[in-house]
């Protein structure tokens, strides 16, 4: 029910002016004068001036112009398999959902060139050419580019596409499936804006900007905060996502997230959305993370990991009253694989591994993720609980399988 259709809100109203009319009444007959009267109507009527609301809303307008021209545009070609003509499988243009009606025409773009008597099941066995779009970021002066690896996954041909409209070649030179990250250099010479990775962990509350290439728009600036820190998204055992509400859709994967001081502190990676578009929960890998593996990828083309060999399993309040410890926490070695680092070192099922060289273990994943980020090789300790007590192991840290 509006307001201009309620009898009962339209008396009021009159009610309210009527009693207005009795209060200028009783006023006139006190003496006040008609120029009093004329002043104070006066007066009412001035616009309200809201002192210092300005300064008080946040602008990312300098923030933006420094970091927007080293966010770049990532165009992919990719050969994949072939997909049948009912439209059973992607289009593999990010932005564009399965079943769109532009899905089968890029799909029959991607076979222009064949022969136009051949059969259509010869033509599915055949690979074809995926498009794919996503974003990236330039981290130095001389080409090298940040972004997703599943952006690049299997790509033949990389482009480029700056914040001022100009495409430049790119080639990969590593990537990282575990972590979802790649590294990209342009092939010509130049000079190029960037940006640098952030230091400090951010803090949950914290303004941050993400700028992307969604749906293949270009750049794109959103605002939000860091939701979470620490987000398992069940992508892979090294998960420790930023969760963050600032808009982020397909076509932001590799795209960076800043800070109000204009540094990276996390790449747009992935969404949850039941639909398919923004419902403000989105995960960026940290930049810690970012900086460890692009600095491998830099060297060696690829990541050594650390490797403990052992399957682990939580520590349930149940199996620490059973073992002994005072609160549920490290991981729970179930068993140590032959020959491996960790069996070489003396750890055996049973024990329950607490720290690693000092530093608590929170969970088996932690472990994981601990182990991981030391290079192999590595000599460490690890604090043990077994048969009711604490007791330190010297461990060398192995190299994880490919």
């Amino acid at each position: 029910m509006t307001t201009t259709n309620s009898p009962k809100r339209s008396v009021l109203k009159r009610g309210a002016l009527m009693a207005g009319a009795a209060v200028v009444g009783i006023g006139l007959a006190a003496g006040l004068t008609d120029v009093t009267l004329l002043a104070s109507r006066s007066a009412v009527a001035q616009p309200i001036q809201l002192s210092g609301v300005q300064n008080q809303v946040p602008s990312f307008a300098d923030v933006v112009d420094n970091v927007k021209p080293a966010v770049v545009s990532v165009r992919v070609k990719s050969r994949v398999a072939a997909a049948n003509d009912d439209g059973d499988a992607s289009s593999g243009v990010e932005g564009l959902p399965p079943g769109h009606p532009l899905e089968r025409f890029f799909r029959r773009f991607g076979e222009e060139g064949q022969a136009q008597g051949q059969q259509g099941q010869q033509r599915q066995q055949q690979p074809r050419i995926q498009l794919a779009q996503g974003s990236g970021f330039f981290i130095s002066q001389d080409g090298y580019v940040v972004t997703n690896n599943h952006v690049v996954k299997d790509a033949i041909e990389v482009q480029l596409v700056t914040d001022d409209g100009k495409t430049l070649a790119a080639k990969v030179i590593g990537t990282d499936p575990r972590t979802d990250l790649a590294l990209l250099k342009v092939t010509e010479p130049g000079s190029f804006p960037f940006v640098q990775l952030s230091q400090a962990k951010p803090r949950i509350g914290d303004w941050v900007l993400a700028v992307g290439n969604p749906f293949g728009l270009g750049g794109t600036v959103t605002a939000g905060i860091v939701s979470a820190q620490g987000r398992d998204i069940g992508s892979g055992p090294y998960d420790d996502f930023l969760q963050i509400d600032a808009a982020v859709n397909r076509g932001n994967s590799g795209g960076p997230t800043f800070n109000q001081q204009g540094q990276v502190i996390g790449v747009n990676t992935a969404i949850y959305s039941p639909s398919g578009g923004n419902v403000g929960i989105a995960f960026a890998i940290p930049a810690a993370t970012v900086s460890n593996v692009i600095d491998q990828l830099k060297k060696d083309g690829s990541v050594a990991r650390g490797f403990i060999g052992v399957q682990i399993q939580p520590v349930t309040s149940e199996v620490a009253d059973a073992i002994g410890l005072k609160d549920a926490h490290g991981a729970l070695v179930a068993s140590a694989e032959a020959n491996g680092p960790a069996s070489k070192a003396g750890i055996k099922r049973g024990d329950t591994i607490l720290a690693v060289n000092g530093e608590k273990i929170t969970d088996a994943r932690d472990l994981s993720r601990k182990i991981a980020g030391f290079a192999p090789g590595t000599k460490t300790n690890l604090t043990v609980w077994r048969s009711g007590k604490e007791q330190v192991i010297s461990f060398e840290v192995g190299k994880q399988p490919a």
